[in-house]
């Protein structure tokens, strides 16, 4: 989650509100990469709880914000500015959220580390790379654009990297036999979580000075 946009989405991740509005193809895009993050964050969940793993229950948190976030942005075009912004506001809120919580459930299974099933863990991990490369291979032809064009893209793209980062953890899990590797990845996702809560409240929290700077 990276540049700020003029439609209060700092983050980018919910792609270019006006292209979204005149272009077609480009909403259709963004609204499969909705229904593909929440379809696979609440089956990635379920698989979380099953196979005991902390890590898979943060990338399916993942998914699911994703999700949200671009509905939410899908939601919101036609919108005026300010209510974009406070959208904005509300989504980095919502991902604050989410990192907190995750890095307070991964401190508390610390104490009581129990491994999770690796070859589950490992087999969800894929299948959501494999969700996220569909996803970047949906959105790929409009990767080239504006900063928010781009930003939806590599927003999907990088969340690829993390299940990467599950999938190898599942491996540590299944070598070791220890829990460690599970918590240190949801310990990644968490912080992913927050930094782009802070880029997304930060470029808000500008947007709102310069829509305030400009209706006075």
């Amino acid at each position: 989650m990276t540049e700020g946009s003029e439609s209060g989405d700092a983050c980018g991740c919910t792609g270019d509100p006006v292209r979204a509005e005149k272009d077609p193809a480009y909403r259709r895009a963004l609204w499969i990469v909705v229904l593909l993050n929440l379809g696979f964050g609440a089956i990635e969940i379920v698989g979380g709880f099953i196979a005991n793993s902390q890590a898979l229950k943060a990338d399916s948190l993942d998914f699911i914000g994703d999700g949200t976030i671009t509905l939410a942005g899908l939601v919101a075009i036609g919108w005026t500015a300010l209510a974009r912004t406070r959208i904005a506001v509300a989504q980095g809120l919502f991902l604050l959220t989410l990192g907190l919580g995750v890095i307070g459930v991964a401190l508390w299974r610390a104490l009581t580390a129990v491994p999770p099933e690796a070859e589950l863990m490992g087999a969800i991990g894929i299948a959501a790379l494999l969700v996220n490369l569909t996803s970047a291979a949906v959105l790929s032809r409009f990767r080239e654009g504006d900063a928010n064009v781009r930003a939806v893209w590599l927003f999907s793209r990088n969340d690829a990297v993390a299940n990467v980062a599950v999938i190898f953890a599942a491996g540590l899990v299944a070598w070791t036999g220890e829990a460690w590797p599970d918590l240190a990845v949801a310990a990644i996702i968490a912080a992913l979580f927050l930094h782009s809560a802070y880029e997304i409240l930060r470029g808000a929290r500008t947007e709102l000075r310069e829509l305030s700077a400009a209706a006075g």
